[in-house]
């Protein structure tokens, strides 16, 4: 639906915009030059694009699950074959380093070569009806049916790879998907729309639409949607859930997080540590809803860590994205960096202490570790969507789990312990959708379930799990089957 040639670094984008639609330029975060436009869809082409997903639906329907799994396959193909462009495409307009969008889209390949299996194995049941009197000749099964056309709601932070658990899952399931990519940075998932268009899926089955929140709230409403399958914040998640339920249409919510990372006094200090580099100070520029957002640390062994984490913070490269030694890159924009300045600075007249920082640069944050926060300081009770890292003191492990579930939302969680029993043991108790034992939070797996509870929306994403919540259960019956 939406067409472009050019590459993001060698010439500016050149699109052939929607029919009456206006554009919006795309810029570098880090240096400001505008790398291309995005149009913004029209309410009529919206409804339109909602229109060709019904006929697209039904010819996805009447694929054959090998013909599902084969043109997914061929769609990871060629996304690995144009890999290096499009991860210096994405790095150029997203602002994470390199090294981290190569390995976006390396899981982005991963992911359709997941769903081409799985799109062969949606599997139903054979029920025994002989465990209800009267029943016992009659034979009973269920099938999965495509749900029908899924609006997938993708956000700027991992754009590629979030892109891919909803689309990838959608195709394989049979169903035709329409895709509103992020506002700051559509360009590679729009060239990765040429890929989906080129492998051969049913005119229609995967459309890009551009659009701003308005989009959303169409897409939410509209008659010819089934699903809507959004990863956002848990505000967008509300407001968008608020809508869908006007038409009773799915929703599949992966929302905020604060996550907490506890260190026991037993813990190596010096891993744990690194954890909260690697899984807060430098992945995603600290953009990640299960990125390390609290750090409760043992009284014990507080002030070795806190030593560890800003030796080492301290030797984490800030600069151009594009830079193979770059280890953190600029924020999306220059008001999210200025809005994470300012959370910093909230969190140092609550009294706590910067040990390592700086000042904001533009969208640069450098990376930032608060030591002495307030246990229900707005620093640990809202989510700081940077490159942040707040340390509190506890007791023991069991004050830190009470901190913990205090919070609104229940993504995923970590214990740095050398006790197994410990671990399970805090495991069991925190109220979260997963527990990382002795790493980062910042851990996703494609074949694990992934979600929350609480105000993190309570959908679980992943190679098994995705795939059946865009289905429909049919049961049929056969009278004197088994007769």
């Amino acid at each position: 639906m939406i067409l472009h040639s050019g590459t993001t670094g060698k010439e500016l984008y050149v699109i052939n915009p929607l029919t009456g639609g206006r554009a919006l330029p795309v810029h570098n975060p880090g240096t400001g030059a505008v790398l291309g436009e995005m149009p913004v869809a029209t309410e009529d082409e919206a409804r339109a694009a909602v229109r060709t997903a019904q006929d697209a639906r039904t010819a996805m329907a009447a694929t054959a699950s090998h013909e599902r799994a084969r043109l997914l396959a061929k769609v990871a193909d060629g996304i690995e074959a144009r890999a290096e462009e499009l991860a210096r495409d994405l790095a150029a307009e997203n602002g994470k380093p390199i090294r981290q969008t190569r390995e976006e889209i390396a899981a982005a390949v991963r992911i359709f070569r997941g769903f081409a299996g799985e799109a062969t194995r949606i599997f139903g049941r054979q029920i025994p009806l002989d465990a209800v009197p009267g029943l016992e000749n009659h034979l009973a099964v269920t099938v999965r049916e495509p749900i029908g056309v899924v609006a997938a709601i993708v956000p700027f932070n991992y754009p590629v790879e979030l892109w891919a658990h909803k689309a990838a899952a959608a195709l394989a399931a049979g169903n035709a998907v329409i895709v509103k990519p992020p506002e700051k940075c559509p360009l590679t998932l729009m060239e990765i729309g040429r890929i989906i268009e080129a492998a051969g899926f049913p005119e229609a089955a995967h459309q890009i639409v551009p659009g701003g929140p308005e989009l959303a709230r169409f897409l939410a409403t509209a008659d010819g949607v089934q699903m809507i399958s959004l990863t956002g914040s848990t505000a967008a998640g509300k407001a968008i859930a608020e809508l869908a339920a006007g038409t009773l249409k799915r929703t599949h919510l992966e929302l905020g997080g604060n996550d907490a990372l506890i260190v026991c006094a037993d813990a190596d200090v010096e891993r744990a540590a690194e954890a909260v580099v690697l899984g807060r100070l430098a992945r995603g520029n600290g953009q990640i809803c299960c990125a390390v957002k609290r750090v409760y640390v043992e009284d014990g062994v507080y002030d070795a860590f806190a030593d560890a984490l800003e030796a080492q913070a301290r030797k984490l490269v800030v600069g151009d994205q594009l830079d193979e030694a770059t280890d953190v890159g600029p924020l999306i924009t220059e008001p999210a960096a200025v809005a994470v300045d300012q959370a910093i600075r909230a969190a140092v007249n609550d009294g706590a202490r910067v040990v390592v920082g700086g000042p904001r640069d533009g969208a640069f944050v450098p990376p930032t570790v608060l030591v002495d926060v307030a246990p229900h300081a707005e620093a640990v009770a809202e989510e700081i969507f940077g490159p942040v890292a707040p340390l509190l003191r506890v007791a023991d492990a069991m004050e830190a789990v009470r901190l913990a579930n205090e919070s609104a939302y229940g993504l995923q969680a970590a214990i740095f312990t050398r006790d197994i029993g410990r671990a399970f043991s805090v495991a069991r108790r925190l109220q979260v959708g997963g527990v990382v034992i002795n790493g980062s939070t910042a851990l996703r797996a494609e074949n694990l379930p992934f979600g929350g509870v609480k105000l993190t929306g309570g959908a679980r994403e992943g190679l098994h799990d995705t795939l059946l919540d865009m289905t429909e259960q049919k049961t049929i019956i056969v009278m004197d089957g088994l007769a």
